[in-house]
């Protein structure tokens, strides 16, 4: 039941009409397999998940799977604010036979810890997959405490999670207590080594669509002891990892993934695709970058 160390975010490809793009699915699974990533969140908030239908969550799902066979981890999105939707989205997506879901904290409705734990535990009972829970509080407002996560540690297939809060003490008090096969990932990009060096597993990753293998020996290297050299490569990502968002996130990555030729720039109102000159401005950075 667990995960590689290193998992994308997978934005979701479409047509300039916003129709998805099936044909650029499949370059970009292929992309993110040849670059090392060990699986992909597919339908994530990278992923536009608020703009996507169910049906087209779990023909997502599907698809991706179909591709990536056992080469890759396929981890379904079904989180959302409403606990029963989210349970039978989990429920259909079992079905499909992809490895793991993914569910966010309940956003703008601001539960309490206890509510968000019977959220979690919903989901978690309608499906036989491993769950990774993913806290956000700067998009989701509310924030999982580690006491009420390791509540939801101990349930069976509650196995990892997603962690953005961005506070490293919050992270380590986690860490002292958690189950040692429970997995943690970095849900920052920027904060993937410091996350690893008090305990983490990994990143899902944004920038991983554009430094994969970079992203992939960074954490190598620190789990095979060569610190120094993990923290050289760290820096040098760092102003990558900060182009991916210089914008609202998919659109810079797109755009990068646009000029890569893997896939097209276009998004789902309310995000807007990066104009043109906000391209030059990204190559720009990148390339300063590199």
């Amino acid at each position: 039941m667990a995960f590689g160390q290193l998992l994308t975010a997978m934005v979701t490809p479409f047509h300039e009409n916003g129709d998805i793009h099936w044909e650029q699915v499949e370059q970009l699974t292929e992309h993110l397999i040849a670059t090392k990533s060990d699986g992909v969140v597919v339908a994530g908030t990278t992923g536009e998940s608020p703009t996507l239908s169910s049906e087209e969550k779990l023909q997502l799902f599907r698809r991706v799977k179909d591709i990536a066979g056992s080469r890759m981890d396929v981890i379904g999105g079904v989180g959302t604010n409403n606990t029963a939707y989210s349970a039978d989205l989990a429920n259909e997506a079992t079905k499909i036979g992809i490895d793991g879901l993914m569910a966010v904290t309940p956003y703008y409705n601001k539960p309490n810890q206890e509510g968000m734990y019977q959220h979690f535990q919903r989901i978690a009972a309608a499906t036989t997959l491993p769950l990774m829970i993913y806290n956000i509080p700067g998009r989701c407002i509310v924030n999982l405490l580690p006491e009420t996560l390791l509540r939801l540690a101990e349930i069976s297939n509650i196995t990892s999670v997603k962690e953005a809060c961005g506070n490293l003490d919050q992270i380590s008090h986690f860490l002292s207590s958690a189950p040692k096969d429970f997995q943690l990932f970095s849900g920052d990009d920027s904060l993937t080594l410091p996350t690893l060096s008090v305990g983490g597993d990994g990143v899902v990753s944004v920038a991983a669509h554009i430094a994969g293998e970079d992203l992939q020996q960074m954490m190598t290297d620190f789990f095979s002891g060569r610190v120094q050299r993990a923290a050289e490569a760290h820096r040098t990502l760092l102003p990558k990892m900060r182009a991916c968002f210089m914008a609202p996130n998919p659109s810079p990555v797109k755009a990068m993934l646009e000029q890569m030729g893997v896939t097209g720039r276009y998004t789902r109102l309310p995000l807007v695709p990066l104009t043109d000159a906000e391209i030059r401005q990204l190559e720009q950075w990148f390339t300063a970058a590199s």
